[in-house]
C-alpha cells in the first residue's frame, strides 16, 4: 500500500462494525479507522477483536483502501504489557498505522518499530506548529490537527512542516479540546481520554450569571455544538494544505457511513479535477438525515459562538420541514421546507427534548382534503400520522416537524454494502512473450500497487494456420475480468512470426494471474520488529523534605500564600499580562514563583509564551507540547514544569517529557490512587509533582458561554468583554454550580464545583519517594488559603492525618477524576515491560 504524503488527498471514513467497513470500502472511501477491543476511543462500538486484524487487513488491501487501528487513549502502567501485544498484532496484521493519544505509546511503539507507521490522533490536542515540531523525532506519519484549529491556522502549519496534516471534515463536534476534558469521568465514572465518553456537553444546564440564574427561555444545551459539515469547504482545505480528510462516526450506522462517505468522495473528486463544486440542497439534506443535531462549520471559517450551536436539543434531529400551522383531528397542517412521503418518520419538537416526544411514521398526505400520491416537495399539505404513532393532544401549533428518517434512502444506501463490492475497478496491463514451440510468457501488472506477476503456459505455443494470436485477440480473452475488482487497459504482444494457443489455456492463465495479484494485495506488508526490555528505575533514598507548592488564580491569593510557609508559588492567571505583579509580589516576600501557560498554543501566540519568560519567575508551568517545544528550542534556561495537560499516563510518557527538557511532571487526572502507585512504581518519583488539592478543571474549550450568552457580539473581537465584568457558572440538574473561567485566548474553563483532596494518600506518595506537592486555588480568600496551606503542611510532616484534612475542608476524598481502590502489595516486584 502505498504510504499518506503531503501531497495525498485522502478520504478517511469511520467503521465500527464489518458492515460500516463494507459501507466505506464500496463508497470510496481511501482509508478506513477503526478500534480494536479495549484500546481505543469508541469503547462503546462493537469494535473488533485482535484475532480479526489480519483478515480485516486482507479485505480492506485487495480494495486497495488503507486501514488505520485506533490506539487514541491513555494507557495505565499496568496495561502496557496489553498494549504492547496489540501494537506486535498490527504489525504482524501489516495494519497502516496506529493513531496514538499517549506518548508513551509512541514511544512503545517506536522502541518495537522503527518503520511502523504512528499517526498523531487529535486527542494529543496539537493545534500549532511547535506541538507538530515536537513530534518530529519519533517520525509520526500524519497529525490529526485540533478540530477548533481555522482554515488560516492549518495554512500556517502546513506551510511550518513537512508532515502530512488531517482534519475532521463531518461528523460530532466536541465541545471540550480533545484530550482535555475530564468530566465524563468526573461525574459518570466515564472517562473520555478511555473511549466511554458520557457526553456530559449535550446534558442541560442554567446558566448562573453574578449567582443569579439567567432566563435563557427554551435554552438549555449551553454545550451542545451542531454536527460539522465542511463538504463545501474541500478547496479551502486542499488548498490550505491537508492531506487527510476525516469522517467521524464509528457509533454510527453503516447506512451514515454509506451516505457521507459518498458525498465526501464525489466533493473530493471534483475538486481534484478542477471542477467548482456546490452541493445541491438534497444532498445536504440527505447529509442531514443520516444524522445531524443541526450542521456547521465548526471553527473552520473562523470563530463564531452565535452559530456553532442551537441550545435548544442535543440529539440528532435529522431534516426540517417546518412547524405546526394547525392541529387537526387526524393530523397537523404544515407549510413545507423539504420534501416528505409517506412511510417517512417525523418527530414533533415542543422544545423540550429532555420530554418524551410525539413521533412516527407518516401514513398519509393531503393536499385541500385530497391524497397526495408519490412525494409532497413544498406549500401547505396536512400531515396524517399513523393512528397509534401520535397522540395529537400533545402536539401544539408552533412546534417544530422534523424528517427523521427516509426508508427510501435507507434503502438505496443499503444496496450499497449489502455484498462486498468494490467503488471501481483497478486496472492491469499485459505484456506477453514466445515464440514457437516454447511457452507464453506473460507479465500481469497492477497498475495500481505497482505488483506483478509472471503467468507461463502450460501448453507451448503452436504455429498457427489462420487466426494467429494478436493484441485484441488476447485483449478480448484476458478481459474477460467480471465478478473480479480488475479491468484490462492494455495489452502489449511480443511475438516471433503466427502462433496460436487453446482459448482454454488462456483462461487458465487469466484465472491463475488473478489469484496471484489479489493475493499480492492481501499479503500484509512486512515491517521492522524487534524485542524491547526497559531498565528497572533504580531509585535513590531522598532525605530532602517534601516541598509544597500553591497554585494560585487571584492577586489576593498570591498574597496570602506569601505569608505562609509555602515553598513554591505558581501563578495560573486569566490574563497572563498581569503576571509581573504576581511575581513581584512572591519575590517581596522571599518566595519562589512559577507562571503557567495557556492549556492551548495556536498559531500566533508565540508572544504569549515570550510574555511569561519577560516576567522572568523561577519556573514555567507548561501545559501543551507546543510550549514544550517552544521552550526547549529557544533554550529557555528558566525550569520546566509539566503540568497534568500533558496527559502523562505512564513511566514511558513520563521519561519521554524529561528526556525532553522538563525538571518534573505531574502525572495526568486521568489517573486513580492505584494507577498513580502504580506509575510511581516504575519511575523517578524524585522528578513528580502530584496535585493533592483542588477544584478539577473539566472543560476546557474554544467556545466562550460569556461571549455566547452575554453579549451580542460573535467572537472576542466584538463581544464587549462580559468576562471582565461578570462571574458565569453553569448549574447542572442536581443543582451544582461549576464556576466557568476565561483564559488569555478567550477560552473557557468549567470547573468542578467541589473540591477534592488526595491528602489521604499522602503517607503512601512519601513512601515512594515523592517529594513535590500541589495544591491548587480557584475562588478562595486569602484567609482560606491560609487555612489550606497549614492543614496539608502538617499533614506533609505527620502533625495531621489525610484524613482530618479533607473532612476538616468539606471536600471530596479523591486524588484525580475518580477515586479508585489502593491495593496493598507485599514486596512488590518491578517487573519490565518485555
Amino acid at each position: 500500500m502505498k504510504r499518506i504524503t503531503r501531497h495525498t488527498v485522502e478520504l478517511l471514513a469511520p467503521a465500527g462494525n464489518w458492515e460500516c467497513l463494507r459501507a466505506a470500502v464500496a463508497n470510496g472511501a481511501d482509508a478506513v479507522f477503526f478500534g480494536v477491543e479495549k484500546f481505543n476511543a469508541r469503547v462503546r462500538a462493537k469494535n473488533f477483536q485482535i484475532d480479526e486484524l489480519p483478515a480485516i487487513m486482507a479485505y480492506l488491501h485487495t480494495y486497495n483502501v488503507r486501514g488505520y487501528v485506533t490506539f487514541n487513549i491513555l494507557v495505565f502502567e499496568n496495561e502496557l504489557e496489553d498494549a504492547k501485544s496489540l501494537v506486535e498484532a498490527c504489525i504482524d496484521a501489516g495494519v497502516d498505522a496506529l493513531i496514538v493519544q499517549d506518548v508513551g505509546l509512541v514511544k512503545l511503539i517506536r522502541d518495537i518499530s522503527p518503520d511502523f507507521p504512528i499517526h498523531g490522533s487529535t486527542q494529543m490536542t496539537i493545534t500549532s506548529p511547535e506541538a507538530v515540531d515536537f513530534l518530529k523525532p519519533y517520525d509520526l506519519e500524519v497529525v490529526v490537527l485540533g478540530r477548533e484549529n481555522n482554515l488560516k491556522q492549518i495554512k500556517t502549519i502546513a506551510e511550518k512542516t513537512d508532515m502530512p496534516l488531517e482534519v475532521f471534515v463531518h461528523g460530532a463536534l466536541c465541545v471540550s479540546y480533545s484530550g482535555q476534558c475530564l468530566t465524563s469521568e468526573m461525574w459518570g465514572g466515564r472517562s473520555a481520554n478511555r473511549g466511554e465518553c458520557a457526553q456530559a456537553c449535550r446534558l442541560p444546564y442554567d446558566l448562573m450569571v453574578d449567582g443569579e440564574r439567567k432566563d435563557m427561555g427554551n435554552i438549555t444545551y449551553l454545550l451542545s455544538p451542531k454536527d460539522l459539515a465542511a463538504i463545501d469547504l474541500i478547496p479551502d482545505l486542499v488548498k490550505a494544505g491537508v492531506s487527510s480528510f476525516k469522517i467521524e462516526g464509528r457509533l454510527k450506522s453503516p447506512e451514515y457511513v454509506a451516505n457521507v462517505v459518498s458525498k465526501y468522495r464525489k466533493a473530493i473528486d471534483e475538486c481534484l479535477e478542477g471542477r467548482t463544486y456546490i452541493p445541491s440542497k438534497a444532498e445536504m439534506r440527505e447529509l442531514e438525515q443520516s444524522f445531524s443535531r443541526g450542521l456547521t462549520h465548526g471553527f473552520l471559517t473562523g470563530t463564531n459562538h452565535k452559530q456553532l450551536l442551537d441550545g435548544t436539543y442535543p440529539k440528532s434531529r435529522g431534516v426540517f420541514l417546518g412547524r405546526v400551522k394547525k392541529v387537526l383531528r387526524d393530523g397537523v397542517i404544515c407549510e413545507l421546507e423539504a420534501p416528505l412521503k409517506r412511510g417517512d418518520g417525523i418527530v414533533f419538537d415542543a422544545g423540550r427534548p429532555e420530554q418524551k416526544e410525539e413521533g412516527g411514521r407518516v401514513y398519509d398526505l393531503r393536499k385541500n382534503g385530497s391524497k397526495i400520491e408519490g412525494e409532497a416537495i413544498s406549500g401547505i399539505i396536512e400531515i396524517i400520522p399513523g393512528r397509534t404513532d401520535v397522540n395529537l393532544k400533545k402536539v401544539r401549533v408552533g412546534d417544530r416537524i422534523w424528517k427523521t428518517s427516509d426508508q427510501e434512502l435507507s434503502k438505496r444506501l443499503q444496496k450499497t454494502f449489502e455484498t462486498e463490492q468494490a467503488h471501481h475497478l483497478f486496472p492491469l496491463t499485459i505484456e506477453a512473450y514466445g515464440k514457437v514451440g516454447k511457452p507464453l510468457i506473460s507479465i500481469w501488472r497492477d497498475t495500481i500497487t505497482g505488483s506483478s506477476v509472471t503467468i507461463q503456459s502450460k501448453e507451448p505455443l503452436q504455429q498457427a494456420i489462420k487466426r494467429p494470436l494478436t493484441s485484441g485477440y488476447l485483449f478480448e480473452q484476458w478481459g474477460r475480468l467480471g465478478g473480479t475488482i480488475f479491468e484490462l487497459h492494455d495489452v502489449k504482444l511480443h511475438v516471433n512470426g503466427d502462433v496460436i494457443l487453446p482459448v482454454k489455456e488462456l483462461n487458465k492463465m487469466r484465472r491463475e494471474a488473478i489469484e496471484q495479484l489479489l493475493q499480492l494485495r492481501k499479503t500484509p506488508y512486512v515491517y521492522q520488529k524487534r524485542e524491547v526490555v526497559y531498565p528497572v528505575v533504580r531509585k535513590s533514598v531522598i532525605s530532602d523534605k517534601p516541598s509544597l507548592i500553591a497554585l494560585c488564580r487571584t492577586m489576593e491569593q498570591i498574597e496570602a500564600a506569601s505569608l505562609t510557609d509555602i515553598d513554591y508559588i505558581y501563578a495560573d492567571f486569566e490574563f497572563t499580562t498581569d503576571y509581573p505583579k504576581a511575581v513581584a509580589a512572591a519575590r517581596g516576600q522571599g518566595k519562589l514563583i512559577a507562571l503557567a501557560t495557556p492549556r492551548i498554543h495556536m498559531p500566533g501566540e508565540n508572544g504569549i509564551l515570550n510574555g511569561i519568560v519577560r516576567a522572568e519567575p523561577d519556573a514555567i508551568l507548561v501545559r501543551s507540547l507546543g510550549a514544550v517545544q517552544y521552550y526547549t528550542k529557544q533554550h529557555v534556561s528558566i525550569p520546566l514544569i509539566g503540568d497534568f495537560s500533558l496527559n502523562i499516563a505512564n513511566h514511558l510518557a513520563a521519561d519521554l517529557f524529561l528526556a525532553r527538557g522538563l525538571q518534573r511532571v505531574t502525572p495526568s487526572y486521568d489517573l486513580n490512587i492505584q494507577q498513580v502507585m502504580d506509575m510511581l512504581e516504575k519511575s523517578q518519583t524524585d522528578k513528580m509533582e502530584l496535585v493533592i488539592h483542588q477544584h478539577l478543571p473539566m472543560f476546557h474549550t474554544e467556545h466562550c458561554v460569556y461571549c455566547t450568552f452575554l453579549s451580542n457580539g460573535t467572537d472576542f473581537t466584538n463581544c464587549g468583554r462580559p468576562c471582565e465584568t461578570h462571574r458565569v457558572s453553569l448549574q447542572d440538574r442536581i443543582g451544582m454550580q461549576h464556576p466557568v473561567r476565561v483564559d488569555i485566548g478567550c477560552r473557557n474553563t468549567v470547573y468542578n464545583a467541589i473540591e477534592q483532596s488526595g491528602a489521604e494518600y499522602i503517607p503512601h506518595f512519601l513512601e515512594q519517594g515523592v517529594r513535590h506537592y500541589r495544591v491548587e486555588f480557584l475562588e478562595e480568600s486569602g484567609d482560606k488559603v491560609q487555612e489550606v496551606i497549614h492543614l496539608y503542611r502538617e499533614a506533609l510532616i505527620g502533625k495531621r492525618t489525610g484524613t482530618s484534612v479533607w473532612r476538616s475542608l468539606k471536600a471530596t476524598n479523591q486524588l484525580g477524576v475518580t477515586r479508585g481502590q489502593l491495593i496493598k502489595k507485599e514486596n512488590v516486584s518491578r517487573t519490565n515491560v518485555q
